[in-house]
């Protein structure tokens, strides 16, 4: 007994998307040659005849008579495939990961994709694409500093307390030192590189003349910043600049000073016995980053220390008077501060998130 085909029927909207995709140009050929047998099927026509027609096995006329009939449009795309079974599952990535926790091989500072697809038995190309997923730079280092220091909180709190709200008629100083400064002689100057590219050339050899120390004072309140250039950064060297930053001030008048944990810092008891105005705040350990006259060293840096062309280390400690004035000409607490707390509005943010994290 001969078999019958399926029956199909459509709406006008399934008819116009299945003429348009019949027309089309720009979709893919096997869905064009699908649309138009379910077509030339909607006609009434034989799965044999449509064959003939269309150039195509009626046996493949009748798969997409039945998927339409049972799917609509949707049943001439084509369904999911399991593919080829992949070589390495999801073991590989705890694997991968677990190794790089591992020291090395010897003779290696560090893992690479060679040295892991062969300590794996894997390929370099399952590797590297594992990592690229997961996003591990195996070249990229990134340096951190956590301080364990279990009075944390209430040592950042003192010093942010000092930051945000001082004390009423008190000078809040942020001090610190940037020691062994290298007194380098090199010609610099500009010149045109073979891109056609105009950069700023050191030449490679210097000469050295030997290093300074130099004090700074924040003056939090004004941004003003008061600085001393030293041979050598002892306790003697720090006693004396503190002395002279005392010395401008009233006897009466309260004075805080911040400051890390640097030896030369400590134990300096007869000193704040001679001072009893004076009163020294400590930051929590591996936390010098809260003492704001650290941001000043960094811009100091950027701007007065471009390798300086200089015939000896007193002339470099002339040379860094002159930039020290020219980057303190307009110093200014926040703008968005209110009198008495006055944070340089470059702190302010990263203080916050300190305190909050």
């Amino acid at each position: 007994m001969a078999r019958v085909a399926v029956a199909l029927s459509c709406t006008a909207e399934q008819r116009a998307e299945l003429m348009a995709l019949a027309r089309s140009r720009t979709e893919e050929v096997r869905l064009v040659e699908r649309a138009k047998i379910v077509l030339a099927c909607l006609e009434g026509k034989r799965n044999d005849a449509v064959g003939r027609e269309l150039g195509v096995r009626p046996n493949t006329v009748g798969l997409w008579r039945k998927r339409f009939a049972a799917a609509g449009l949707a049943g001439l795309r084509d369904r999911a495939r399991p593919g080829k079974t992949p070589k390495y599952g999801a073991a590989l990535r705890l694997r991968v990961l677990r190794q790089l926790e591992l020291p090395p091989p010897k003779g290696l500072a560090s893992w690479d994709g060679a040295s892991l697809a062969a300590a794996l038995g894997a390929s370099d190309d399952a590797v590297w694409r594992l990592l690229r997923r997961e996003g591990v730079q195996l070249r990229r280092r990134r340096s951190w500093c956590v301080s364990t220091d279990p009075q944390f909180a209430t040592k950042a709190a003192d010093i942010i307390g000092l930051y945000l709200n001082p004390p009423e008629t008190a000078l809040v100083l942020s001090v610190d030192e940037k020691p062994t400064i290298q007194a380098l002689e090199r010609a610099s100057g500009y010149v045109l590189t073979s891109s056609g590219k105009i950069v700023h050339g050191l030449k490679s050899t210097y000469k050295r003349h030997g290093t300074v120390n130099l004090f700074a004072a924040l003056e939090v309140a004004t941004g003003v910043i008061r600085a001393k250039t030293t041979q050598t950064k002892k306790r003697v060297d720090f006693q004396a600049f503190m002395t002279d930053l005392v010395a401008e001030q009233p006897p009466d008048r309260e004075i805080h000073v911040i400051l890390d944990n640097l030896s030369t810092h400590k134990k300096n008891d007869p000193w704040l016995a001679a001072h009893p105005n004076v009163t020294f705040h400590f930051t929590p350990t591996s936390a010098s980053w809260l003492n704001q006259v650290e941001i000043w060293f960094g811009i100091f840096s950027r701007k007065a220390w471009p390798e300086p062309a200089l015939p000896a280390s007193r002339n470099w400690s002339r040379q860094s008077a002159t930039s020290l004035k020219s980057t303190t000409e307009t110093p200014h607490p926040s703008s968005g501060a209110s009198a008495r707390s006055t944070v340089p509005n470059y702190e302010i943010l990263s203080l916050t998130y300190a305190i909050r994290h």
